[in-house]
């Protein structure tokens, strides 16, 4: 699976994302030709090498047209703009999601109806920029997961149209509810309210960086040269070669408490499982399974459980909830015990191969090769993949 990693050591805003995403091999002419088809003009997109600390950086600017009046918007007008695009259909699905939450999240910090909120810093053409061009950035480097470190705040005051308010803002406040944050002490305001819906609504997962294997990273610059301190956000893009994260979990086997979630279905095409499957092993699931029932009246049913960690269970029960004829799910804790588990590459006679080492303490009890990697050269050399799979195992 081919992920997106996004190091928010220095916060997280839209031009950062952007930033971040062109340093890392987004073409920037292609971006551009993508945000054309949103019907929103008078301005252009400006990439330029700087440094933050000492550090090489890409930074990405949405100059507006002198004299372009930019006028505040509600939620049907951004509504509008989304809907009568010609992006793909899944680009305007996520664009119209994380707006939506933008003027949710508005409207309850500033205690007014949600028809009457009109963005100002958030709904002018460069929020719309930052947004969708992250959005197509992602898209065009292929990427089928994004992941995400924990969040940095900052501290101190920012200025706004509503006056001073405290770092992180209202808005910042209440869109990272559920996911971990923290401030270094720094005095301004690293995480944007933009940034921060970004990568609330697009990643499955914040915490330690996974075991991935880098093709390419990106670095994109922040507005402040905080002089000591690398104002930038670092992707990392590559293939994730393991679903835990050995960041966040212990070497040696002890026990783990996940979410068990469960649903019995006996209408719907079953066709459809596999669609359902893969979506949530996207979202981050650990496993995924069906198991053959028989419901009331003698009915022929399948149970669908996923195991996730504690933190999924929301998502995950979501995506279950929209994507099956389920209308209701159950979920339970469980303990489990898990090895400690590393990939590497490995030459065969066959050509490189991932092999999953599987250890207890230091001992490796088990070396399974990569199904993938194997069906990809019993392809490529017309060998009977049980032959090469017995060969490496």
């Amino acid at each position: 699976m081919k992920i997106a990693y996004f190091d928010c050591f220095s916060g997280i805003s839209g031009d950062m994302c952007l930033g971040a995403l062109v340093d890392a091999g987004v073409p920037l002419p292609k971006l551009k030709r993508e945000l054309k088809k949103i019907p929103v003009k008078g301005y252009r997109l400006v990439s330029k090498q700087v440094k933050r600390a000492d550090l090489a950086a890409t930074k990405i600017d949405v100059v507006c047209r002198k004299g372009l009046h930019n006028p505040a918007r509600t939620f049907n007008d951004v509504r509008k703009i989304i809907r009568t695009s010609s992006l793909s259909p899944d680009i305007k699905q996520k664009g119209l999601r994380i707006f939506e939450r933008i003027f949710r999240v508005e409207a309850k910090v500033h205690g007014i109806p949600l028809q009457k909120v009109h963005l100002h810093e958030l709904g002018a053409v460069d929020c719309v920029a930052d947004i969708f061009g992250t959005l197509i950035g992602l898209s065009l480097l292929g990427i089928e997961q994004v992941l995400s470190s924990a969040v940095n705040l900052g501290s101190g005051f920012v200025e706004t149209e509503h006056g001073t308010l405290p770092v992180p803002a209202p808005a910042t406040v209440e869109i990272l509810k559920d996911v971990p944050v923290y401030s270094t002490g720094i005095p301004y305001e690293l995480t944007t309210p933009t940034g921060a819906v970004i990568i609330k609504e697009l990643a499955s997962e914040f915490a330690g960086m996974p075991l991935m294997e880098t093709t390419t990273t990106g670095i994109g610059a922040g507005g402040r040269d905080l002089s000591r301190w690398p104002n930038v956000l670092r992707v990392f893009i590559g293939n994730l070669l393991s679903r835990e994260l050995p960041g966040n979990a212990p070497a040696d086997p002890s026990d783990h408490t996940i979410t068990v979630i469960e649903t019995n279905i006996d209408d719907m095409n079953p066709q459809l499982f596999e669609y359902v499957m893969e979506k949530l092993f996207r979202a981050g699931a650990l496993d995924v399974f069906l198991t053959q029932i028989l419901m009331k009246k003698g009915r022929p049913g399948v149970k669908l459980s996923a195991l996730c960690r504690n933190a999924q269970r929301n998502t995950l029960s979501a995506i279950i909830l929209k994507e099956t004829s389920s209308i209701g799910v159950r979920f339970y804790e469980m303990e489990r015990i898990a090895l400690d588990r590393t990939i590497k590459s490995m030459d065969t006679e066959f050509g490189k191969i991932r092999v999953k080492f599987s250890r207890l303490g230091g001992e490796v009890l088990k070396a399974t090769p990569e199904y993938e990697d194997c069906k990809k050269l019993a392809r490529k050399l017309g060998i009977p993949l049980m032959h090469i799979m017995k060969k490496i195992s």
